[in-house]
């Protein structure tokens, strides 16, 4: 099926009263910052930008919510759900969870010795926030100081 996802997106701000949305153009390339060790040393996290949360946890709600959601590593597929703004993107990982929060595939490449540890949490954001001031001021400043306190050394980003 072919979704023109600016229009879809645009329409859908819209609807919920937003102003037309302004894509974000860094005005410069973020710097490049190799890794200190191999990645099979490494300890590594994982951002999905699907909405997900575990059953039980709060739902994501679609006016700039700006909050995260922790995700252990071992949670079961059933037990993954996701809100998202975008929700006509969401009957795949509806379906397979994993393709949007794939722990299962960490935690072999975890026992496979490609990369040293999965961070016992893994991390989900419902990346359709309409802020960018929120975005730059809120949630990576969170994101960045949650790394931070795991010892994090790489993190896997899945964007929707």
């Amino acid at each position: 099926m072919h979704v023109e996802y600016m229009k879809s997106i645009a329409e859908r701000y819209s609807k919920l009263g937003y102003p037309v949305y302004q894509w974000y153009h860094a005005e410069e390339a973020p710097p490049f910052v190799p890794l200190k060790k191999p990645l099979s040393e490494s300890r590594v996290g994982m951002l999905s930008t699907s909405g997900a949360y575990v059953v039980g946890q709060k739902a994501y709600y679609y006016k700039d919510d700006s909050s995260t959601r922790a995700i252990p590593k071992d949670t079961p597929r059933d037990q993954i759900h996701f809100s998202h703004i975008t929700e006509n993107y969401l009957a795949g990982p509806r379906r397979d969870p994993g393709c949007m929060v794939p722990t299962e595939a960490l935690r072999k490449l975890e026992d496979e010795g490609a990369i040293g540890e999965v961070a016992d949490d893994i991390f989900s954001c419902m990346g359709g926030i309409y802020s960018q001031r929120r975005v730059r001021e809120e949630l990576a400043p969170a994101l960045l100081d949650t790394y931070r306190a795991q010892n994090i050394d790489a993190v896997f980003l899945i964007p929707m």
